[in-house]
């Protein structure tokens, strides 16, 4: 995708510099609209690398707009426009690297520069990336039909025009969460299937938004001219924001969470790190098991909590192993747990899956199979009975009754790779 993206790119500023800017005017309106659009974010993070926050599928929304919008501008205060498919690429390329600007500056002088290197450029060249491909196929699609003047001048500037711009943003869209879903793919070796599940659900929410907005600003353009720009952005704006204090809730509340989850450390009663590992690696089988979204969410604080009903016990269990506990003791830890997290107002579905993590898997729903296998397997190699193969051995001796056979062998899959994939995100 990287090479794909620079050919491009390289091919479109020559073509640029060769032939000349079409409309000067529109490209630098449109240039500083998506370099500010790229510069917001950065700018509330202060200084150093921008961070993506949980759950943002598009950290710079209004810079995705507008570079939507240029590649979909037909005409401008009725006249048409005559920018070309590289021309496009090539301003959308310029304002990312003049947002980038800062950023580096700001690195340079807050930290030094690490000389190890990250594997495939980082997050923000994935996106980069993805940017220039993804306003390539909008290009390409609108192009054809702008320089189709039958076409265009039966379709007027009415509902039928708009209906087009959503439905060609509607596929770029799609386009984008492709990319990205194969991008995830790589870099974290989960299925492709999971990553393509949670973009596409991811859409409907900020993506909706980008879209909407790059085709407003489109058709404003055409109707008004530049001075449609900073009408139209407000809405978008005041969206980001929103959903920027939302995500910035959810953050809170995992936090809070995860907090909550080394109570039984602080106290005593398992092992530090315990309930942070046992919520990795079951939030990574649960990907290799084709779980997204809000199950993986659930998945996730049912396994940071699942050892909070230890705290009702009068001795702490050696190395918090529950594993080699009588069935009955462990189903009674495990609904004492549950009735635990009830009473912090956590999802009644986190509840569930604590309390029913010590039934036989067959009456479990699946994150309770993945939290007890994948429990049983740090209890047993804390009890130091070797290393995975041993453990993993273990458990499928009990997959009669105790562990789902799937599960189990997703969780060798997971460890056969090296364990949770470690990605940096920002």
């Amino acid at each position: 995708m990287h090479v794909a993206a620079l050919a491009l790119t390289l091919v479109a500023v020559v073509h640029t510099l060769w032939s000349g800017l079409a409309e000067p005017g529109h490209a630098l309106a449109f240039g500083v609209l998506v370099a500010l659009g790229e510069l917001a974010p950065a700018a509330r993070h202060g200084p150093g690398v921008r961070q993506r926050a949980p759950g943002e599928r598009e950290p710079a929304p209004l810079g995705a707009a507008g570079a939507l919008a240029y590649a979909l501008l037909g005409r401008s205060a009725g006249e048409p426009t005559g920018q070309g498919v590289l021309q496009v690429i090539t301003v959308v390329v310029a304002a990312q690297l003049l947002a980038a600007v800062p950023s580096l500056g700001r690195v340079a002088t807050v930290r030094p520069v690490r000389l190890r290197p990250v594997p495939g450029g980082g997050p923000e060249l994935d996106r980069a990336a993805r940017r220039v491909l993804t306003v390539a196929f909008a290009a390409v699609c609108f192009q054809p039909l702008r320089d189709a003047e039958q076409f265009t001048g039966a379709l007027g500037e009415g509902p039928a025009y708009a209906v087009l711009l959503v439905g060609l943003l509607g596929l770029t869209a799609l386009c984008d969460a492709v990319l990205a879903a194969f991008v995830l793919a790589a870099r974290t070796r989960y299925p492709y299937g999971s990553h393509l599940r949670d973009e596409l659900c991811g859409l409907p929410g900020i993506g909706s938004a980008v879209c909407a907005t790059g085709a407003v600003m489109a058709l404003g353009v055409a109707v008004a001219g530049l001075w449609a720009l900073p009408v139209v952005c407000v809405p978008l704006l005041l969206t980001q924001v929103s959903f920027r204090r939302y995500a910035a809730v959810r953050a809170t509340y995992r936090q809070t969470i995860a907090s909550l989850a080394r109570a039984t450390e602080i106290a005593g009663y398992t092992p530090p790190g315990h309930a942070h590992r046992v919520a990795e690696l079951s939030t990574a089988v649960g990907r290799e098991l084709g779980l997204a979204g809000s199950e993986l969410t659930v998945l996730e604080y049912a396994a940071l909590m699942h050892d909070i009903g230890q705290l009702s016990l009068v001795d702490p269990l050696a190395d918090g192993a529950t594993a080699r506990l009588p069935a009955a003791e462990q189903r009674r830890i495990a609904l004492l747990g549950g009735a635990v997290v009830r009473q912090t107002g956590v999802d009644a579905k986190v509840a569930v899956v604590v309390e029913r993590q010590a039934d036989p898997y067959r009456e479990q729903p699946l994150t309770a199979r993945i939290v007890r296998t994948v429990n049983a397997y740090e209890d047993l190699r804390g009890e130091g009975v070797g290393g995975a193969l041993e453990a993993l051995e273990q458990l499928r001796i009990g997959t009669g009754r105790d562990y789902q056979p799937q599960v189990v062998e997703a969780l060798a899959g997971v460890l056969a790779r090296g364990g949770p994939p470690r990605v940096r995100t920002g």
